[in-house]
């Protein structure tokens, strides 16, 4: 067991420098465009910050996880494509397992970890925007 998982760390170290590893710069950013974008259209919508929603509101966050795999499939499985064919490349054999901790790695992570501080910060700014425009009608 223990050369199992000796293996999967040498693997995983591998794609530093591996064939493809400009995938590990271009995925999470695209993740988190993509959170940016969905954290954007929450605050317009008055939508509560994702990851948080997800655990605070059981009856809703099914919904709320599902919705978010779905705004970052593409990205998913983009990884997963992209993973295997380094594997192919590199070790000439496919590890699913380590295919989906890389893609959830480079694409969910980085999403989940944006979505909701962007959301905060765009209510906050329009929070603040509001309260600003506010203030300068009562004014004049």
């Amino acid at each position: 067991m223990d050369v199992n998982w000796q293996r999967v760390a040498e693997n995983l170290i591998a794609r530093l420098t591996g064939p493809l590893h400009l995938r590990l710069i271009f995925q999470p950013t695209m993740a988190a465009l993509l959170g940016i974008r969905d954290g954007l259209k929450d605050a317009t919508g008055g939508e509560p910050p994702y990851f948080w929603a997800i655990f605070t509101n059981p009856t809703h966050g099914k919904q709320l996880l599902r919705g978010g795999l779905r705004s970052v499939a593409k990205v998913l499985v983009f990884a997963l494509v992209l993973d295997a064919i380094y594997q192919l490349i590199e070790l000439h054999w496919f590890y699913p397992g380590e295919a989906i901790f890389v893609a959830l790695t480079l694409a969910f992570i980085p999403y989940l970890s944006i979505r909701g501080p962007v959301n905060r910060i765009a209510r906050w700014w329009g929070a603040r925007r509001m309260s600003r425009h506010a203030g300068y009608g009562a004014l004049r």
